[in-house]
């Protein structure tokens, strides 16, 4: 066994592995989806890239991508597997504000991974946490959208998914972008509330819902941020996760 080999975290990552590559037809489903929202050429940010899945989606139907990613492991897993054509891997976190931030990792389920301090106490006893153990912390660089936007430039869709942190990234970002998705969880309706409360002040945005891995848009309209917020309860009550797609309004 060769030395500084974590078995638990070689065992995450191909847990994460199979959750997102293991199911047929999911990742063909996944770019189906994104060929409906992005076009070929367009630049787009995939800001929590975890183990790529949704980068080579978007990579698949001609995008050009930022894949972030700031874990070790599953940077290191991307940096010897992603293509090497229009995409570019940046290995930091993403926050309010530029400079470190403390990486919560959970070798066992590192999907769930966060550099929100609160987040493990937040959601720790909810459903869904009950087994998650929060139990390795690295220091890592941490960026803006802002920064991302003045060096490759403003996307066409950004898609958000950083376990407490999407409010702080969305309050940083000074201008709004065409397209973006956030997830919300159901262990965390005040996350998902401050970031509605952002888009209000952000820019003229319309919202749809996808639940979990499903990739299709669940409510048959396009809603404001206060009507999408009335909805969150019921959207909420299966207990599972999933994104909020918000979309700029010329």
């Amino acid at each position: 066994m060769a030395a500084g080999f974590d078995a638990m975290a070689f065992a995450g990552l191909l847990r994460s592995l199979a959750l997102y590559y293991g199911v047929p037809g999911r990742n063909r489903r996944l770019r189906a989806f994104y060929a409906g929202l992005v076009r070929p050429g367009d630049l787009v940010f995939d800001i929590g890239a975890h183990v790529g899945n949704r980068t080579r989606a978007l990579h698949a139907v001609g995008a050009t991508v930022i894949a972030v990613e700031p874990q070790p492991l599953l940077a290191g897993c991307l940096r010897r597997t992603l293509p090497g054509n229009r995409i570019v891997l940046v290995e930091h976190a993403v926050g309010g504000c530029e400079g470190e931030a403390t990486l919560l990792i959970s070798r066992r389920h590192p999907t769930v991974s966060t550099a929100d301090p609160a987040f493990p106490d937040a959601v720790g006893t909810t459903a869904g946490f009950e087994k998650v153990r929060w139990d390795r912390s690295v220091t890592v660089p941490m960026t803006t959208l802002d920064r991302l936007v003045a060096t490759y430039g403003r996307p066409a869709f950004v898609k958000i998914d950083v376990e407490g942190l999407e409010a702080d990234i969305l309050g940083a970002l000074s201008a709004p972008v065409p397209l973006l998705a956030f997830e919300y969880l159901p262990a965390a309706p005040e996350v998902t509330a401050a970031c509605l409360d952002r888009l209000g002040s952000l820019g003229a945005y319309r919202l749809n819902a996808v639940v979990g891995e499903d990739h299709r848009f669940v409510w048959p309209d396009w809603v404001d941020p206060a009507e999408a917020a009335a909805r969150m309860p019921a959207l909420c009550r299966s207990g599972r996760s999933g994104d909020l797609y918000a979309r700029l309004v010329q």
